[in-house]
């Protein structure tokens, strides 16, 4: 009796510390769910990629070199006090010296600088003009890319989280096949070595049910790894099928717009027109004079007192002051000869131009290698959904059949998980077709300068 009175106090206080346990312990917030669909990713992807972010910035910084490129002509303003203090040995302008000289000057006044080199002021400002266009469709293409990208990510992660339920669905269907069985097993029906079967292919497809999960959430990271958004947070799309985009679309003849369109083309050209211009502070620009003016107005005189240098805190008092003014001015033409004759600023300039000609070809012949690697993967695509849709519906039914003929009894169990191999197979290779078709319908808009 005691034991028992014993071991019940003991229960109830280990339930007492069990208790106070999890009253202490902090509840788990559970992993935040965002719904996306690709409208929703485009949206966060221009605001929030980084890779986006740092071509807007380098944007912004083309256009902050353009405003400073524009600042050429203003002068500069000077003001203040200046004092000069000589001990010792001064030479007079006769060129006699003077010893145990005591000189203290006081300047104080309001002056301007200005130095206009109009080759370097006129050229650099409409080069950083052109410069700062071509950034801006520098950073247009790279957007383009970079979403391009994100959609492509995004029906990975559609594909993987179909192909998951898919599994999921195959998995719930092989446990009530298993029922089934083992019901037609017990009246003696059917044979323990198929009940055995039945079992083994349930756990198959739960492993290959595990294994989609693994690549849904890889999908998940990559897409989230792009959108800047937290690992923390579970990305689930909103559609719940995956559907072939502008299935009856036409593809027409590429023509010379798709090059006009593409913002690489249109930086190239702007960076060569940029080059171009700079190339001539080099030709015409050395004919162009620059032009310095330089003046002030001040009060000038001379400062008395007993100032010595071992003595820096004590100040002088001021005596008598003069109003003065200076105006200089020079219109100078500076013809360097090394310019002249070796010509090297010009010819790095020409060199710079042929390599922006070659740039532009190259580029021209990406676009083309995208325009027919998007356009074969496009036309094939329909035809690809056309067989997948007529393979899955065939699978469709036959499963159907399959799965009634084994609760009649006439269908060997071996016949039901073939089916089911088949019919998995077929909805894998119909959601990676229609993915792969709706890529390429992007990839063929990009290629041809469409902006998304």
């Amino acid at each position: 009796m005691n034991i028992v009175h014993t071991t019940l106090k003991e229960i109830r206080l280990l339930s007492y510390i069990l208790f106070l346990m999890i009253a202490n312990t902090p509840i788990v917030r559970a992993q935040e769910t965002i719904p996306i669909n690709l409208e929703k990713i485009l949206e966060l992807g221009g605001a929030d990629n980084l890779t986006i972010k740092e071509y807007k910035e380098r944007q912004e910084l083309s256009l902050a070199e353009l405003t400073k490129a524009k600042e050429w002509w203003l002068p500069e303003i000077y003001t203040g006090v200046e004092t000069q203090q000589l001990w010792g040995a001064a030479m007079n302008a006769d060129g006699r010296f003077f010893l145990d000289v005591n000189r203290q000057n006081l300047w104080a006044g309001l002056g301007l600088n200005s130095n206009w080199d109009f080759a370097e002021g006129i050229y650099n400002a409409k080069a950083a003009n052109f410069k700062s266009q071509a950034s801006q469709y520098l950073t247009q293409a790279e957007q383009n890319q970079q979403l391009l990208q994100m959609i492509y990510e995004y029906y990975d992660l559609m594909t993987a989280q179909l192909n998951y339920n898919a599994y999921q669905n195959l998995v719930i269907q092989s446990d009530s096949i298993v029922q089934q069985i083992q019901i037609q097993v017990e009246v003696g029906l059917l044979y323990q070595s198929e009940l055995l079967l039945a079992k083994s292919n349930k756990y198959h497809l739960r492993l290959e049910m595990l294994q989609a999960k693994k690549e849904y959430n890889k999908a998940s990271a990559t897409l989230k790894k792009m959108l800047n958004i937290e690992q923390n947070v579970k990305l689930v799309s909103a559609e719940e099928s995956l559907l072939p985009l502008d299935f009856n679309t036409k593809l027409g003849l590429v023509v010379d717009s798709a090059y006009r369109n593409r913002p690489e083309i249109k930086a190239n050209e702007l960076q060569f027109k940029a080059l171009e211009i700079e190339r001539k502070k080099y030709s015409t620009g050395l004919w162009i004079p620059e032009l310095n003016i330089n003046t002030y107005g001040s009060y000038f005189g001379r400062i008395s007192g007993n100032v010595s240098p071992m003595l820096p805190n004590q100040y002088p008092e001021t005596q008598q002051f003069y109003p003065t003014g200076a105006l200089n001015a020079s219109l100078l033409w500076k013809i360097p000869l090394g310019a002249l004759m070796s010509q090297g600023d010009k010819k790095i300039y020409d060199s710079k131009m042929h390599i922006k000609v070659i740039e532009a070809a190259q580029v021209k012949i990406q676009i083309n290698e995208e325009i027919a690697h998007a356009t074969s993967d496009f036309k094939l695509g329909k035809e690809q959904i056309v067989t997948a849709k007529e393979a899955l519906d065939l699978t469709t039914g036959a499963l159907y059949q399959s799965i009634e003929r084994q609760k009649r009894g006439t269908a060997k169990p071996f016949e039901v998980f073939q089916a089911q191999q088949f019919f998995l197979q077929a909805q894998l290779d119909y959601l990676k077709v229609v993915s792969d078709y709706n890529k390429a319908h992007y990839a063929l808009k990009v290629a041809k300068g469409e902006t998304l």
